[in-house]
């Protein structure tokens, strides 16, 4: 255990994902209250950075999901008031969150990922159709910058697609399509450089959707599911890859499909992973031997860490 600290968590936030943070970052107050820290949680009502002006920390635990979050918004806020923070800096926060720019970071250091297209509001159904007929059903589309499954939608032929762009864009003017991969759906917790144990995610529903992820007590988590210890590795190595292609730092969760041929496809990076009770980054280090609350005091410590590093300067 390191000495008490000051610790300052961001929660709530201005996302989709309010509800969710606020579950978050509860769980790490108490979690770092009892590990003896002194901690003021901050719900971040705005993107102004105001509700920071009073707050007098060691380092601030970034619990925020979705925009703002986990787009580098906050992050650039607390460079610029000198307080250390968990997880990525704004540059790997921004790639993480940008699902467009993720591909491209992904296609450009070798990470296997699904084919996709890139799409935009006020494309015709023609073309939508096109692209579809280009990847082959299904599809998944997907808002180019929310998670917990967002507004994500899985076609297995036309009839569907113009609902699920429309909802797509409601999220903003570009979105992603995306060949839809059958496989197993794996998620890979990445600590401090290191992957940890596999989960294996099998929800209910035909993919891990917001409700799956929040809500249905149906889905079901695997800890070291079945598999071949090299096909582990396999999984293992493209968490650790694509976490590296964005240039992620701390802890990270990687989501990937493992295929009936072997190949594990990465669908993409979460920087700000949940931490509430049925999150699978916990579920990931309680496997590794690290429980709750000593997970939550090593990302503070990492945080600490970067900051003697001097791996960023603060600007006034």
């Amino acid at each position: 255990m390191v000495k008490p600290l000051d610790i300052a968590v961001l929660l709530g936030g201005t996302s989709s994902e309010r509800a969710v943070s606020l579950r978050s970052g509860g769980a790490v107050a108490r979690a770092l209250e009892r590990r003896g820290h002194r901690v003021t949680p901050v719900d971040v009502a705005t993107e102004t950075g105001r509700e920071l002006d009073v707050v007098r920390c060691d380092a601030a635990f970034v619990a925020l999901h979705g925009r703002f979050g986990e787009d580098g918004g906050i992050q650039r806020l607390l460079e610029q008031r000198a307080i250390p923070y968990t997880g990525s800096g704004p540059a790997a926060s921004r790639a993480a969150m940008d699902k467009v720019e993720s591909k491209r970071l992904f296609t450009a250091k070798g990470v296997e990922t699904p084919p996709h297209r890139v799409i935009a509001r006020g494309d015709s159904i023609d073309l939508l159709e096109q692209c579809a007929r280009s990847l082959g059903y299904p599809v998944v589309l997907k808002p180019r910058a929310e998670g917990s499954s967002v507004g994500v939608t899985v076609h297995r032929d036309k009839s569907t697609l113009l609902d699920g762009a429309i909802e797509a864009f409601d999220h903003g003017p570009i979105a992603l399509m995306e060949k839809f991969i059958e496989g197993r759906e794996m998620t890979v917790g990445i600590l401090d450089g290191k992957a940890l144990p596999i989960v294996e995610v099998r929800p209910a529903s035909e993919f891990f959707t917001y409700d799956a992820k929040y809500q249905d007590e149906r889905t079901e988590y695997i800890v070291h599911p079945p598999i071949d210890p090299a096909d582990a590795r396999t999984v293992q190595r493209a968490a650790l890859a694509a976490h590296r292609a964005l240039g992620c730092e701390g802890a990270s969760r990687v989501d990937v499909i493992f295929t009936p041929r072997r190949a594990a496809h990465v669908l993409e990076v979460n920087t700000i992973p949940g931490m509430t009770e049925r999150s699978l980054l916990p579920k990931a280090a309680s496997a590794a031997g690290i429980e709750y609350g000593e997970l939550c005091e090593r990302l503070v410590t990492l945080a600490l860490r970067r900051k003697r590093g001097a791996r960023w300067v603060a600007s006034f």
